[in-house]
């Protein structure tokens, strides 16, 4: 089976960060999208949110970067949440598992929270025990990549050799090297 969604719009509050019991970040928040559509000649707007969550690293990053009203498009997959609330009924809600981001502001919006354009920022893994691998974006998009090694072969050579899974190393993310 297959269970993807991607999602673009603007945060509806600020990121609730809270820590598990192993230490591991956990960020929650929602999503407001937008659908435009015209009905018996009239112009209609229908408004989605959705709650996401963030994990790991990214849920640390996604806490300092992003504020209420920020743009920002998500990459997750759809989860199922139950729970018994203080009168003791069963309650349930749909929300998104961020598996990647991508911070969508341009330098100067959203009170600097974007620190300089657009970038993408992979999410944990399923596993959440390691970050997961995104390829760099085409077109304006930047995305985090690992600095270089050096170099033993010729640049061109590396550039053209995709890493294996095994390969791909722990990206521990210092604030320095985010380049937004």
């Amino acid at each position: 089976m297959f269970n993807k969604v991607i999602l673009v719009g603007n945060l509806t509050r600020d990121i609730e960060l809270r820590y598990s019991q192993g230490g591991m970040g956990i960020a929650s928040t929602a999503i407001a999208t937008s659908r435009k559509f015209t009905s018996n000649g009239e112009k209609k707007e229908e408004i989605c949110f959705v709650d996401i969550t963030f994990f790991a690293r990214s849920a640390e990053i996604a806490n300092q970067y992003l504020r209420k009203g920020s743009k920002i498009l998500v990459e997750g997959r759809l989860s199922f949440d139950q729970w018994v609330d203080q009168n003791g009924q069963k309650r349930s809600k749909h929300s998104v598992v961020v598996e990647t981001m991508q911070m969508l502001d341009s330098k100067g919006d959203n009170q600097g929270a974007s620190q300089g354009g657009m970038g993408s920022i992979p999410a944990p893994s399923q596993d959440y025990g390691q970050d997961s691998y995104a390829p760099p974006q085409q077109g304006r998009a930047q995305s985090y990549q690992q600095p270089q090694q050096p170099s033993y072969n010729n640049a061109r050579e590396q550039s053209r050799q995709m890493p294996s899974s095994n390969d791909i190393p722990t990206i521990d993310i210092d604030e320095d090297e985010i380049p937004f």
